[in-house]
């Protein structure tokens, strides 16, 4: 054990701090055990995420910030919701929860890797399940000794990939170590459970080496995968937008069916999206192969929408809904904001948030000519409002005023995208979200600030000196 741990410490930055995932489990209190003989307990952290889906997960908790207290380790903690989509099992959606927290608390401690305790049994029990599931090659590749999954910044390091439960717990036993068992662990309605419980003792009868055979059928897989993604990068460089985030259409159908799904699959796992069926992708390619109408395409999986704009394709939010357009506006309240110099303007209805960001008063008039005097968005409440049909801005300081609707059309904002709140200072239309300042409306404020300033700053004090710009953040973004 001590070895095993030893060799991936030797694998380590010199004096870097070692992040080790801790559930309180056996497998788990081992790892940290372990690190602690070999690396020291100063150097090591370990990170607990608390899913909440069992009645003893606060026991829990706290058992493993005693346990790291009393090893002097460094402990944090994080709450995390389990959302599950449809088609999504109840493991896998607290698997990506836990993920995804373990990523926030590597990044809130400066560390781009962390330690999980996985072993060979569960190697084995995950390609059983993946073959199974007749998953593809990613699927068979099931766990890795070392592996940063494309789009993420955090490396996952497994130094207990060749240990045995059995030599775990013997470990343990003599260590005299304390864990804690979760009690869905003897659930069988669950498949790993099932496999763990009576199909892998069978095999260990009957095929002893199974688990060894399982390990290389991974790691063949793995190398295969790795071969498929470099080609898919290639792909990427002539059909990816600068950020990724969009596909070009026309570089994705050029391809043939096999190339094109594996970039795609490439691009989502990319995006952070979990990965979809066979079945689904493949709909997704006939319809962009098929459907000539922008509007006409829709995909959905794990609570978003692939669509199609301008000869790009991305995927949006899924409840993001259809055109918001002249010809089909959403009705919504009218929101009100007596603004006192709040940082941020949060809108549930429209999934957003504007953000007040100060600038310098030499930034506004240069890196920041679309700044507003913070006396102006004092003076008058600010309000959100649904868009009617008509609203005209400028734009460009040289050019005329023209409708939403043609600016939107003219800076290639999918019509879906147009749902947004107009922001007015009193009944002044001041900015809009993708499309930014209305010019005309801060010409004539700016013009009424200079001829009111002294009366403005006398009443708002040193926020007359202030200068805001204004953003508009949407909610649900992919990552």
């Amino acid at each position: 054990m001590l070895d095993a741990v030893g060799v991936a410490l030797g694998q380590e930055p010199a004096d870097s701090r070692i992040a080790i995932a801790y559930s309180g489990g056996l497998d788990s209190t081992v790892l940290l055990d372990a690190a602690v003989r070999v690396a020291g307990a100063a150097r090591c952290v370990a990170f607990h995420v608390h899913h909440g889906l069992s009645a003893n997960a606060d026991r829990w908790l706290a058992h493993c910030d005693q346990h790291a207290t009393a090893l002097g380790v460094s402990f944090a903690a994080r709450h995390v919701d389990v959302r599950r989509d449809p088609g999504v099992s109840l493991e896998a959606a607290a698997r990506e929860a836990r993920y995804r927290a373990l990523d926030v608390l590597c990044d809130s401690a400066g560390v781009r890797r962390i330690w999980l305790a996985q072993h060979a049994d569960d190697q084995a029990e995950t390609v059983l399940l993946q073959l199974l599931r007749g998953a593809g090659l990613a699927g068979l590749a099931a766990m890795a000794p070392e592996h940063r999954p494309v789009g993420a910044a955090v490396t996952r390091v497994r130094p207990l990939l060749h240990i045995l439960r059995a030599q775990l717990e013997d470990y343990a036993r003599v260590r005299d170590l304390h864990w804690i068992d979760d009690e869905s662990n003897a659930d069988t309605r669950f498949a790993r459970n099932a496999l763990r419980h009576h199909v892998l003792p069978q095999l260990a009868v009957h095929f002893p080496g199974f688990r060894d055979a399982l390990a290389r059928t991974a790691a063949h897989a793995g190398a295969a995968q790795r071969l498929v993604d470099e080609l898919a990068r290639l792909d990427m460089k002539a059909a990816a937008s600068e950020d990724g985030h969009t596909l070009s259409r026309d570089a994705l159908v050029a391809c043939d069916d096999e190339r094109a799904l594996n970039l795609l699959r490439y691009w989502m796992r990319a995006l952070g999206l979990p990965a979809a069926s066979t079945a689904r992708l493949t709909d997704a390619l006939r319809q962009l192969r098929d459907v000539r109408d922008d509007h006409g395409l829709r995909v959905d999986h794990a609570g978003q929408a692939l669509r199609s704009y301008r000869g790009q394709i991305y995927w949006e939010a899924g409840d993001s809904g259809d055109a918001a357009d002249e010809t089909a506006l959403t009705e919504r309240p009218v929101t009100a904001l007596k603004w006192r110099g709040e940082s941020v303007w949060r809108l549930p209805a429209w999934r957003g948030t504007f953000v007040f960001t100060e600038v310098t008063a030499g930034d506004a008039g240069a890196a920041h000519p679309t700044a507003i005097p913070a006396a102006l968005l004092m003076g008058q409440p600010l309000f959100a409002r649904a868009r009617s049909g008509g609203e005209r801005m400028r734009c460009d300081a040289h050019g005329p005023s023209r409708t939403l609707k043609n600016l939107f059309q003219q800076r290639g904002v999918p019509s879906w995208k147009r749902d947004v709140p107009l922001l007015f200072v009193g009944d002044v239309l001041l900015f809009v979200p993708l499309l930014g300042v209305n010019l005309t409306a801060l010409d004539a404020l700016h013009a009424d600030h200079a001829k009111h300033r002294t009366q403005r700053a006398n009443a708002a004090g040193a926020a007359a000196e202030r200068w805001i710009r204004i953003d508009w953040r949407e909610d649900l973004l992919i990552a």
